[in-house]
């Protein structure tokens, strides 16, 4: 439910919907985005080490990722008559096939201007077990009427 604009100020959670990738869903993001990493395809390559990681399997986009971030912004804002301007992410851990995601964030301030009312909210998105995979920071504007 959104909550009046009135009643936003700092310290208000919000959540997103939960999304659990499969390699299925992971696939066709490769398809949508035309990114076909193996990072992302090819459990063999995946096994090796990338890097100075080891992620012993497929991970999920972390633009995948930030879709979900910004499906609750927009789930959240848009009845208010909102826009998200902004979002910054860290990706802090993969995310593979299995896992459930859940986004949250917190308003950490809002600024009242004579056209619109900017909100500022923290981003964490954890998975089924507690472990941050993602942080970051969005700014969401709503108009004055």
């Amino acid at each position: 439910m959104t909550k009046p604009l009135s009643v936003i100020e700092p310290g208000l959670k919000i959540s997103g919907t939960p999304f659990s990738p499969t390699r299925e869903s992971i696939r066709d993001f490769c398809e949508a985005s035309l990114d076909f990493n193996p990072l992302h395809l090819d459990d063999n390559y995946m096994k090796g080490s990338f890097g100075k990681t080891n992620f012993g399997g497929i991970i999920m986009h972390g633009m995948n990722n930030f879709g979900v971030i910004s499906k609750m912004l927009t789930d959240w804002c848009y009845p208010l008559g909102g826009s998200q301007r902004r979002l910054e992410t860290r990706w802090r851990a993969p995310v593979k096939p299995g896992d459930t995601i859940q986004p949250a964030a917190v308003v950490s301030a809002v600024r009242k201007t004579p056209k619109s009312d900017w909100i500022l909210l923290d981003i964490d998105v954890r998975n089924q077990r507690g472990e941050t995979v993602a942080t970051g920071e969005a700014m969401v504007e709503v108009p004055v009427s």
